[in-house]
């Protein structure tokens, strides 16, 4: 499956972005979805995922309660949306799929990988 992630930009500390990540090439619904992030000089770490119904929704603890994952299968799309962004939200976001079969938060169990779409955040 191809994906397409778009939707970053600069933002102010407390603002709001979404995301979006297109999939091609592939039964959509037949993959759990994720968003993971990258910042400068640090390791990819997970951020949220969703159930390939749209019923099961994960979370790291440093984004529970601001951001939410959703997908739209008629859409092919998944979504982030992010509000009262943070400084140290500041990466690339990227996002990902994995088979049904594994609702995860450890990267090295998802398959396919979108290119990134940078978000900063001023203070």
């Amino acid at each position: 499956v191809q994906l397409q992630a778009s939707g970053g930009g600069l933002v102010q500390a407390g603002g709001s972005l979404r995301l979006s990540c297109a999939a091609s090439g592939r039964t959509f619904s037949n993959y759990n979805m994720g968003w993971f992030r990258q910042a400068p000089g640090k390791q990819r770490e997970f951020v949220a995922a969703v159930s390939w119904s749209g019923g099961g929704t994960l979370y790291a603890d440093s984004v529970k309660g601001r951001f939410t994952i959703s997908r739209d299968n008629a859409k092919n799309t998944v979504y982030l949306q992010m509000n009262s962004l943070k400084p140290e939200d500041t990466a690339v976001y990227y996002c990902a799929a994995a088979p049904k079969w594994v609702f995860s938060k450890v990267l090295s169990e998802y398959t396919y990988w979108g290119q990134g779409t940078l978000v900063t955040v001023s203070s």
